[in-house]
This record gives structure tokens, C-alpha cells and sequence, in this order.
């Protein structure tokens, strides 16, 4: 069905099917069967499914253009957003190279922006002068198959969980904030950190203080444990105690009992090693190296891993409890 009205301040074209459920193009000043007005401008609805396929690019825009003044690509202020975003993140991942912290990957968003001028790649652009909101009340998800996420804002950056917020790299964690304080705090509960693998190191420039507010304040160590300031130290090895200084030892007490010898042990503390492994899909009968295939893993426990390996055949990594054997299958 066509339906074309040109009565001035009213001009509209309405192209309609009812198959498969009502399916519209509405253009202009839009009215519904009663001639009652729904809206102005332009409309795609349907009851069933939209596709919107653009085999060199797309770009959404919220931007004006008036009377259709410009190019059909015209994006400066789509690119120009991205631009302003790549230069912070490059500022602040200076800034964390500095500070010694693991700096963001800035050179993958340099690759977007470059991929996305013009469309000069096949990609999507989508901007809006005063906002882009995207909900559901179902789940949301924000993937890159084989770069890099980046997340950039001028102002703040909040993220929300009513229940549990979790984070997890494959490789490392950095955190780095540039001019003021970093807090966390554990409002119920307690807080554990664990270098389950390696060493843990706490520096500060100024003060460090330790305090248990109704607890006590516990120090173990299975080796050697040992406090030292300028030149003065206390060393707990072996079962012994030993204190020096290049200066005087003041023992200020009303009572010094000696007493006969006493011990205090710790059960060890055992931390979890997990095991992390990383495949190469090969052809099976030349042996070559299968890039970008699917593939699908399940564990001896059942948990099912599907992806796309990348351009040298590596699938992403699998990680487990404990070592079990796995099931492999190309897709």
C-alpha cells in the first residue's frame, strides 16, 4: 500500500505491507489511519525483523544537516569526537608509562579512528551531539574479537553494579590514578589481596600506617622477617631474633622476665594455581596452520569455550582449576 498526501504542512508518504505483520516506511508529517498525527520525520517499523546492511560502512548521526546541504558522509564531528578521545588516552597512557604503570593500547583506537574517517573501512560510526543511551533489561555486551576495548571520557568515567563487579585479564592488571588519591574500600567483608605467584611490594613516598581498629595486626613470614630504619634493624629467622644498630639499644620497662623458650606457628597458607593453556589450529592431514577458524573447546567438566582463532591459528587461552583434559572440534 502507497499512500501520498500533499496538502502544505501535511505532506507525507506512506509505504506499507501487512504481511508477515505490519511492516511501514513513513516520511514527513505521519498520521495514522484516522488521520491523527503519530510523529514527523522518518519511520522504518515493522512487527518482524530490520536489517540494515552497508557492505562499505554505516554512519548513524544525530548531527543536523539542513536541507541536505552536505555530503551524505558528512561525519567531522563524529571523527572529531574520536580524535579529542584517542588524544586524552594517549595523554594518560604517557602518563602511566611514566609512573611505571602498564600504559592503555592506544595504537589499535589510532587504527579505528584511521578505518572510520570517511569510512574508509568497512566499520560502523555513531554519534550524537547530546548523548547515546543503550539498555536493555536483559544482558549487554561489548566485544573486540582480536584488538582491543577502549573506553575514553573527558570528565568522569562511573561504573554501576548493584551486585558484584568483577575484572579479569588474561595477563595483567594496571591502575593508575594521575593527580589525586585512589581509595577501596570493602563496606562489609574483607578485603584480600594475594600475589599468588610472585612477590608483593607496597611503596609510598611519605607515611605508611597499619591499623586494626578491634583485631590485632599480624606478620608472618616462612623465611625471614625483617625491620630495618637507618641502619637499626630486628631480624626473625630460623627460630632466632636478632637486633642491631649502629647506635644505642634503650629498653624502657618496669619488669624484664626471662622465661623459657616458646614457640608460635602459622599453619602455611596454600594458594590456588591455575592452569592456563593457549592451542594452534593446524590442518590435520598437512600440518598447516589453520587462521581464523571456529572452533569449539569443552573441559572435562563440561564448560564449553567457542571462538575465532586469530591470525595465527591461536585460539584464546583456556584457563582451569587444575589440569583436565579438554576436547577440541573445528566448527
Amino acid at each position: 500500500k502507497l499512500r501520498m498526501e500533499d496538502k502544505r504542512g501535511e505532506e507525507h508518504i506512506k509505504l506499507s505491507t501487512e504481511y508477515g505483520g505490519k511492516t511501514q516506511l513513513n516520511l514527513g508529517h505521519n498520521v495514522n489511519a484516522q488521520r491523527e498525527l503519530r510523529g514527523e520525520g522518518a519511520e522504518l517499523r515493522t512487527d518482524k525483523w530490520v536489517s540494515i546492511r552497508g557492505g562499505a560502512g554505516v554512519f548513524i548521526s544525530a548531527d543536523k544537516q539542513p536541507s541536505a546541504g552536505d555530503r551524505m558522509l558528512a561525519m567531522e564531528e563524529a571523527i572529531a569526537q574520536l580524535e579529542n578521545a584517542l588524544g586524552i588516552a594517549k595523554s594518560l597512557a604517557s602518563a602511566a608509562e611514566s609512573a611505571q604503570a602498564l600504559p592503555s593500547d592506544t595504537g589499535n583506537q589510532q587504527t579505528l579512528n584511521d578505518a572510520l574517517k570517511e569510512l574508509a573501512q568497512p566499520g560502523i560510526v555513531l554519534n550524537a551531539p547530546q548523548g547515546v543511551s543503550i539498555s536493555s533489561p536483559q544482558a549487554v555486551r561489548l566485544s573486540s574479537g582480536s584488538a582491543s576495548v577502549g573506553i575514553v571520557s573527558q570528565q568522569n568515567t562511573d561504573i554501576s553494579a548493584l551486585k558484584r563487579f568483577t575484572v579479569s585479564a588474561g595477563e595483567a592488571v594496571s591502575l593508575l590514578a594521575r593527580k589525586a588519591e585512589m581509595k577501596l574500600f570493602a563496606a562489609k567483608g574483607k578485603i584480600e589481596i594475594q600475589a599468588q605467584d610472585d612477590a608483593l611490594e607496597a611503596t609510598a613516598k611519605k607515611d605508611i600506617t597499619v591499623t586494626s581498629v578491634e583485631g590485632r595486626v599480624e606478620i608472618t613470614a616462612a623465611k625471614e622477617l625483617v625491620v630495618n630504619c637507618a641502619g637499626a634493624y630486628i631480624r626473625l629467622s630460623g627460630g632466632n631474633i636478632e637486633l642491631g644498630c649502629p647506635g644505642n639499644i634503650l629498653l624502657k620497662s618496669a619488669n624484664v622476665q626471662k622465661m623459657r623458650k616458646a614457640d608460635f606457628r602459622v599453619p602455611p597458607l596454600e594458594l590456588p594455581e591455575g592452569v592456563e593453556e593457549r592451542f594452534t589450529v593446524k590442518d590435520q592431514k598437512t600440518g598447516e596452520i589453520v587462521p581464523f577458524a571456529r572452533y569449539r573447546i569443552t573441559t572435562e567438566k563440561g564448560q564449553v569455550f567457542e571462538g575465532r582463532a586469530d591470525a595465527d591459528g591461536k585460539t584464546a587461552s583456556v584457563y582451569t582449576a587444575l589440569p583436565e583434559s579438554i576436547k577440541i572440534e573445528l566448527l
